[in-house]
């Protein structure tokens, strides 16, 4: 069974990774930090910028897959795949210029935990049923 949803979104979600580490990348140069954050707060956001992403991307498309495999709703899917790049869209959006908790930040953050959450009951109730 082909992972065509999941696939969407992972690539979707990869382009956002790979964007938000070139940014490291581009801040380490213009920063001239070459190792670890160098003290500099703004290089420690990029760097947690990068690293929130890592930390919960691959888990919601480990999920994702797992749902579609087992022929999960496709509107459920988009549903969630929609939500958690719009989370992970706005959490960058909100911890880009500071380090302060802001509305982006907290709004994103959320998504991203209900996304997951939900794949995760989602996956429970088709294992159940």
């Amino acid at each position: 069974m082909p992972l065509s949803l999941t696939a969407l979104y992972a690539a979707i979600l990869a382009l956002i990774v790979l964007a938000l580490g070139i940014n490291v990348t581009v801040h380490r140069v213009k920063l001239r930090v070459p190792l670890g954050d160098g003290g500099n707060p703004q290089m420690l956001r990029m760097i947690r910028l990068h690293g929130n992403a890592i930390e919960y991307i691959p888990l919601a498309l480990v999920l994702m897959a797992v749902y579609e495999l087992n022929g999960g709703m496709h509107v459920a899917l988009h549903i969630v795949g929609i939500a958690l790049i719009a989370g992970r869209v706005l959490q960058t959006w909100g911890m880009w210029a500071t380090g302060m908790t802001t509305r982006g930040r907290q709004i994103g953050q959320s998504l991203t935990w209900l996304s997951i959450a939900a794949l995760a009951v989602l996956n429970l109730w088709r294992v159940a049923g």
